[in-house]
């Protein structure tokens, strides 16, 4: 509690706003139930495309459907995408880095050579593409059934692994050639109890701060492959999906539709990016961390 404690007072002006922004986006994704004035799915043809006022904050859709419940609701399928990316990726990265680094000869060659191979071509044209391979609806995996958003988060975790691979791999080296570890190999230390005690506690630092910066890239890839018709499904709200129903309506004068979604994609991104920068910061300066492939 005491280091908690002491890392809070780290925090600087920034970071404590970029908190604050996540902590707001994250409670009303999960108290949206609660808090969203009406149903995200509830047609009403007669206030469709109402301009913000009383009744609806934000405005109508084309459906009639309340613009700000939709955003509420649709910040869970953004939240969901990526974090959970960022968790899938965190597990397979870590793993194949802790490989890569112990094994050494052809297995690191491989792993290292995979790991360069993904992260050289754009993520977002990566997810595209892959997604647009796959099609969209669920994904059948032996006798499961992965819907359609774990298919996504599955597949944009997949590609956040090698930021995370790249991290572990760099400390698990460095550590491996240490005196210290030698000597604890010696002493009759197995590789799992040198991982477990001195690589993955390493390692912890530059991996929530590569994990907070890489959420603020899962919810902008998610947005996207919703935005080309390849995310989240209608009527489910999604912010990408809600930008790509409001192309038209930039002509014609419903300024609200793709104003107020975009806010919401531009101020969850803010708001990871200042957190992400200021725990790096707070963290370590000079820490592998920095490099972040985008």
């Amino acid at each position: 509690m005491s280091n908690l404690r002491k890392a809070l007072r780290g925090l600087d002006r920034s970071g404590w706003l970029g908190a604050g922004i996540v902590g707001l986006i994250v409670l009303a994704a999960i108290f949206a139930p609660l808090i969203a004035p009406y149903d995200p799915l509830a047609l009403n043809i007669e206030d469709r495309l109402a301009a913000p006022d009383a009744r609806h904050w934000l405005g109508t859709d084309q459906g009639g459907r309340d613009v700000l419940s939709r955003i509420l609701f649709g910040a869970r399928a953004s939240l969901s995408v990526g974090i959970g990316a960022v968790l899938i990726g965190a597990l397979i990265g870590v793993s194949a880095g802790i490989f890569a680094a112990y094994k050494g000869g052809l297995g690191e060659q491989v792993v290292m050579r995979i790991v360069d191979g993904v992260a050289s071509i754009p993520l977002l044209v990566w997810a595209i593409a892959i997604v647009g391979i796959l099609g969209v609806g669920p994904l059948p995996v032996g006798p499961l059934l992965l819907p359609n958003e774990v298919k996504i988060f599955v597949l944009v975790g997949c590609l956040f692994s090698p930021v995370f691979a790249r991290v572990t791999y760099a400390v698990a080296r460095r550590i491996a050639g240490a005196d210290y570890v030698r000597a604890r190999f010696l002493q009759g230390a197995s590789h799992w109890d040198i991982v477990t005690s001195d690589v993955l506690p390493n390692c912890l630092s530059p991996i929530i701060v590569q994990g907070t910066l890489l959420v603020a890239i899962g919810i902008v890839i998610e947005a996207s492959i919703s935005f080309v018709g390849l995310g989240v499904q209608p009527p489910q709200p999604s912010w990408g999906t809600m930008l790509s129903d409001a192309r038209s309506a930039i002509y014609s004068g419903e300024w609200w539709l793709p104003v107020f979604p975009g806010l919401a994609i531009s101020l969850t991104v803010v708001g990871f990016n200042l957190l992400g920068d200021a725990v790096r910061e707070l963290f370590d300066p000079r820490s592998e961390a920095r490099t972040l492939v985008a």
